[in-house]
């Protein structure tokens, strides 16, 4: 019996040939693939512009670089989801604000940013978790606050909200190419996207040493270019998305689950998780059938010993705390055949 993986990178001759043809290019850096996967990916999203770089993780420290924001300033993030959400914002000398999230959803809780909105709040980084659209919520009050609206979309190529597609639902959008995610690029990856015009110009700027096109580094940046190999494979991907994310729903329909999906949006499914009393049991379940599983978050952000001299280090984010230690992730990715579709629901509803 097969073991099915919780995750299955897609690789086919096409993303071969593309990797083979750009090495034998020789242009392996800052080319015409990058170039071409940016505005490509703009495109397709309804982005203004995209810019690839090295990681989600490097696209979120980039934002909020756009954004000016540093020493002094706070940015209000969820307490349960990946750490770099959270670390990004202490990279660029900032306090990360740990909120907590919604009951049903799981993503942050419109209620508690608007609690913890201070004087010194700057930005709010509003996470697509699992490929779950935040609340439409969370972009009225930033724009009622003046505040700028971070996508953290790193879980959620594909996610629509009120018609609009992730990437195009805040100023400035973060996704990750992880090869785990909706989409891959052969190695690590991810995407910085805007909607501002005025923000448009600096994202290639941004992930190439804050340089213009004299040379001059005009502002603080870094080398987080993508290579043009991993930028080839990333525009075949970008081909594959959207269909991969129909049969990610197509799956998610037909596993025994009861994960509700927001009104008025489409669900990513990067992951499809279960909220159990017992994730242990569930997940050695899991395992004997020969199926991979695993708890995501165990910890929440603010209890991560790296924030063990933030304020927020001790309080209680109730939800988050509950939720965290309860939600099992099992396979849900394009790759499922229905034979294994139905020894997943074995498990589920034996």
């Amino acid at each position: 019996m097969e073991r099915i993986p919780l995750a299955k990178p897609f690789w086919d001759k096409e993303c071969e040939e593309a990797a083979i043809n750009t090495l034998g290019s020789g242009r392996w850096v800052k080319g015409p693939q990058s170039k071409s996967f940016g505005e490509e990916f703009a495109s397709w999203c309804g982005a203004l512009a995209a810019a690839p770089c090295q990681s989600g993780s490097a696209a979120l420290w980039a934002a909020l670089r756009l954004f000016d924001i540093g020493p002094g300033d706070e940015v209000i993030v969820p307490g349960m989801t990946f750490i770099s959400t959270a670390t990004c914002v202490t990279l660029v000398g900032a306090t990360p604000i740990f909120a907590d999230i919604e009951e049903d959803y799981w993503c942050i809780c419109p209620d508690d940013v608007e609690a913890k909105i201070t004087d010194k709040t700057k930005a709010v980084i509003g996470v697509h978790l699992f490929g779950q659209p935040f609340s439409k919520r969370i972009r009225e009050i930033c724009d009622n606050h003046g505040l700028a609206l971070i996508e953290d979309a790193a879980q959620a190529h594909g996610a629509i909200l009120d018609g609009k597609m992730a990437g195009a639902i805040g100023d400035v959008a973060c996704f990750s190419f992880f090869p785990s995610k909706n989409m891959a690029v052969g190695g690590e990856g991810g995407m910085i996207c805007t909607t501002r015009p005025e923000l448009a110009d600096k994202l290639d700027r941004i992930v190439n040493h804050g340089r213009n096109q004299n040379l001059e580094s005009i502002e603080l940046g870094t080398n987080m270019r993508m290579s043009e190999v991993n930028a080839a494979i990333g525009r075949v991907q970008l081909k594959h998305v959207d269909d991969w994310v129909k049969i990610r729903n197509q799956n998610a329909n037909k596993i025994v689950h009861s994960t509700p999906v927001r009104e008025n949006s489409v669900h990513g499914w990067h992951q499809l998780c279960i909220q159990t009393d017992n994730p242990s049991e569930l997940i050695a379940k899991m395992d004997q059938s020969g199926i991979d599983a695993r708890v995501h978050y165990p910890l929440i952000l603010n209890k991560h010993a790296v924030y063990r001299n933030h304020p927020q280090h001790k309080i209680d984010l109730p939800r988050s705390e509950n939720i965290a230690k309860k939600l099992v992730a099992i396979p849900v990715h394009p790759s499922l055949t229905n034979e294994e579709i139905n020894r997943i629901n074995s498990v589920l509803n034996p």
